[in-house]
């Protein structure tokens, strides 16, 4: 994908409650496993919050904030993988 990093997941959430409550879920699920972010950006504003885990970001949006910057059409290039349902 880059040479920053392998994957990247994009989500969406309604208000910025539930864009942090992605990102605190995901945050929880990782750490549970030893998985620790190496960075987190826009939590407090909560319109797109960055989660930085090296081999992957976990890009967490407003929808609004998601269709203006358009990553998928950024990186439209990029294979698509599906994740499986847990």
């Amino acid at each position: 994908m880059a040479s920053f990093t392998d994957y990247f997941v994009i989500a969406s959430g309604a208000n910025p409650r539930q864009i942090q409550a992605i990102s605190d879920e995901v945050a929880l699920r990782l750490k549970s496993q030893g998985v620790l972010p190496l960075n987190l950006e826009g939590y407090q504003n909560a319109e797109w919050i960055l989660a930085d885990y090296g081999d992957f970001i976990v890009h967490v949006f407003s929808e609004r904030t998601r269709a203006y910057y358009d990553l998928e059409r950024l990186w439209r290039q990029a294979k698509v993988v599906a994740v499986p349902a847990a």
